[in-house]
């Protein structure tokens, strides 16, 4: 820390309870009042060093009714404690300037008037070249700037606020490896190990330079208008929008605890609502909060969607204001593939709670991204493509467009067992997602059969219209042999899980025979016996099919035919017209058993 030692004169004042002594051969003349605090001091010295005093003892001098010259100074800067170094040096005793007082000296001289005027290397001028010297360090003008406070609005005035943030700003904004600043107050020389020689060489590795977050922990100490500023003048100066979101990321986890809670809702609310007497604290913190929000840079992916979350999670927590909700709920929905499964379960903290998890927030940012998402022209309608740009800007938004798709059916997984979410909820977000956008709808499948579960009493009807959601074409090889099985899914949809594996069983067969009949025509080629991949837009779930031996598809076909059989009979049981369905069945049943034959006769 920087330091400057002024006066010469060993130590002549002594405190008596509240009254500051000068012990010296001359009796006391003058008393001067600040705050509680009486200073027993000699006119002289003080008339020859401060204006202000100067004026105040003539006033004194030229009043006939006046008896003892008592005066006060309640308004200076930082009170009795700086007026005691003022005093001090006045009486040319020795004091020590440093960044913890320089600005209170600074202010108080000027408030005193102690110019050049009244005497060559007057206190104004000292703490001015002082405070120069201190801008030259991080540690110090830090320190420098919290002492501000304190002499407020003197500091504003006199610009030591502005100079200090602006010294600040630069210092951050620039590579502290670059420069001889100690970023941390110590401003020794170590390498990773520890040790260095005495010709600055290392004795284990090279010198550990800070990262770009070197100063996050520093300013979280600052009161936030002053932060503000100073992230203000950051941003002026063209700091990266990540360094700045990192910083605001810190100073909010400091300031509000409830920011990285779990998604607990009644924990999460009782740490902003423990008593009646956190009002003002919580009013405080959605105030914080909201002013935070819009300090966060706009673009996309320099905060995490992760505190984005917790952001939007005490905001619900702290009721602020629908603006401050709606624009994380957009932010996180800018980059909504980034984004946890446990993050998004946001507690719902409705007065009128009916689900366990906000599923209307889910809806709007799930909304928001496909608005901005969505590829505008499909890859596979362009017979050429005319604009490299355009082709890897569609393929990012179908890649993330897929990953999106994956959180939603996870997400809905996990909801579905609330036995208050209502089916038309389900499908709405469920819904959202395009067809396209989902490889394997194993996921929608599993989200499906969840929300079947927990609602029991859904109507025939209902449960097909939610069975809609997903495409029985894209289940794998594991899901369709759920399915198949499963009692809680719609007799249709199982007649369409078989139809459509029966089918693939076939294609794959055909293919293999094919492959087959080209080998033996062509003996001469070196080519493994293996099955050939299909042009499908399922290649995981062929590719299952690809590896199982002749017998093995002929054993799954068999089996088929079985469930078909007996499903067919329960359709039969029902007495009802035939159907399209049991056409469908019959026609299904019938191919195989022509199918079976012919494999046979083989």
């Amino acid at each position: 820390m920087a330091t400057m030692r002024l006066g010469s004169k060993p130590e002549e004042f002594q405190l008596e309870g509240q009254t500051w002594i000068c012990k010296n051969e001359l009796l006391s003349d003058i008393s001067i009042k600040v705050g509680e605090v009486f200073f027993q001091l000699h006119k002289f010295p003080l008339i020859n060093r401060s204006g202000l005093l100067h004026k105040m003892i003539s006033e004194w001098h030229n009043d006939d009714d006046a008896k003892d010259c008592i005066l006060e100074l309640h308004d200076i800067p930082s009170g009795a404690k700086t007026f005691e170094l003022v005093a001090k040096f006045c009486y040319d005793v020795r004091i020590e300037l440093n960044s913890l007082n320089v600005v209170a000296l600074r202010c108080a001289s000027e408030y005193l008037e102690m110019t050049e005027h009244y005497g060559g290397g007057n206190l104004m001028m000292q703490t001015e070249n002082f405070l120069e010297e201190v801008l030259g360090y991080w540690s110090d003008s830090m320190k420098a700037l919290l002492t501000c406070k304190d002499a407020l609005p003197h500091a504003e005035e006199l610009n030591i606020v502005s100079r200090c943030i602006n010294s600040l700003a630069g210092k951050a904004c620039a590579d502290p490896t670059l420069f001889s600043w100690p970023t941390d107050g110590q401003g020794n020389m170590k390498n990773v190990g520890g040790s260095v020689l005495w010709n600055g060489i290392g004795t284990t590795g090279r010198e550990r330079s800070p990262g770009a977050d070197w100063w996050y922990k520093d300013v979280t100490f600052l009161d936030f208008p002053i932060y503000k500023r100073l992230i203000l003048a950051m941003k002026s100066k063209d700091m990266k929008a990540e360094d700045i979101a990192g910083s605001l990321v810190q100073y909010a986890n400091r300031w509000l605890p409830g920011l990285t809670r779990h998604s607990g809702s009644q924990e999460s609310c009782n740490t902003f609502n423990s008593s009646s007497s956190l009002i003002q604290l919580e009013s405080d913190q959605r105030v914080l909060l909201e002013q935070i929000v819009e300090l966060l840079p706009l673009e996309k992916g320099v905060t995490s969607s992760k505190f984005l979350l917790g952001f939007l999670r005490s905001a619900i927590i702290l009721q602020a204001s629908p603006l401050c909700r709606e624009n994380l709920e957009k932010r996180v929905g800018a980059q909504l593939e980034d984004a946890t499964l446990e993050d998004l379960l946001i507690p719902n903290l409705g007065y009128s709670i009916e689900t366990l998890y906000d599923v209307d927030c889910m809806q709007r940012i799930l909304d928001y991204f496909i608005s901005v998402n969505h590829p505008e022209r499909s890859l596979t309608t362009s017979p050429c493509v005319e604009d490299e740009g355009q082709l890897i800007a569609s393929s990012t938004a179908l890649t993330s467009m897929t990953m999106v798709a994956k959180l939603v059916d996870g997400y809905l997984a996990e909801v579905a067992s609330d036995v208050n979410l209502k089916i038309q909820k389900f499908q709405s977000l469920g819904a959202l997602i395009p067809d396209y956008a989902r490889p394997s709808d194993d996921g929608i499948y599993r989200a499906i059969d969840v929300f079947l579960k927990s609602h029991p009493w859904l109507t025939d009807s209902e449960r097909e219209q939610l069975c809609r959601l997903m495409n029985c074409q894209k289940l794998s090889l594991e899901a369709c042999t759920h399915a198949a099985q499963n009692e809680r899914l719609p007799l249709r949809v199982i007649v369409q899980v078989l139809f459509f594996e029966q089918l693939r069983l076939r294609t794959t067969i055909a293919s293999w025979f094919f492959a087959n009949d080209n080998t033996d025509i062509n003996p001469d080629i070196n080519a493994p016996r293996m099955l050939p991949k299909i042009n499908s837009r399922h290649n995981q779930e062929d590719q299952d099919f690809q590896n199982l031996s002749y017998e093995e598809m002929r054993s799954r076909v068999f089996e088929l035919e079985r469930e078909c059989s007996s499903i067919r009979e329960e359709v039969k049981k029902m007495e009802k017209p035939k159907s399209n369905w049991n056409i469908l069945i019959g026609k299904f049943g019938h191919g195989m058993r022509l199918k079976r034959s012919g494999s046979t006769k083989k």
